[in-house]
């Protein structure tokens, strides 16, 4: 059984469904065999989960050039 690490990021600006999907493209192209990610403007936050620790420098520079 593969230990699952669960990261949540806080992130500002998302402001409605459609920003949250383009959040969630990037943490799948980002980081290969991510499950469960979900992002919430509501909450500030997305979450998911992955076999290895993500680089979340690299996650939190792609996120920021979304605008």
């Amino acid at each position: 059984m593969n230990n699952m690490i669960k990261t949540t990021m806080k992130i500002k600006g998302m402001a409605c469904s459609m920003c949250e999907a383009h959040v969630n493209d990037v943490i799948r192209k980002m980081i290969p065999g991510a499950q469960k990610v979900k992002s919430s403007h509501a909450k500030g936050e997305s979450s998911f989960l992955s076999e290895t620790e993500p680089n979340l420098e690299a996650l939190k520079s792609a996120i920021t050039e979304l605008g």
